[in-house]
């Protein structure tokens, strides 16, 4: 398995309703072990979570059906991430 960062910034369409969905989401990866890590920014501009997958294209296909992003309020960036310390 890979690690993917995704990190989250709010658009302007961003609307407080899909936080709970999102969680949902969340939760679902973790109980699936494909979620290492996730939180807010202390900004409150958006978020990160790492992902584990086999393949990049695997983990934008669940990632792209995070509700932040099919609603429009978020806009996720994926990063294929080597840690090394």
């Amino acid at each position: 398995m890979r690690k993917y960062l995704v990190v989250a910034l709010r658009t302007p369409a961003y609307d407080p309703a899909v936080a709970a969905p999102h969680r949902g989401f969340l939760d679902d990866l973790r109980s699936r072990d494909m979620l290492q890590e996730s939180g807010p920014f202390t900004d409150s501009t958006g978020g990160a979570y790492i992902v584990l997958a086999d393949s990049r294209p695997a983990a934008e296909a669940v990632v792209y059906s995070d509700p932040l992003h099919t609603t429009g309020s978020a806009e996720l960036t994926v990063y294929e991430w080597e840690i090394t310390g």
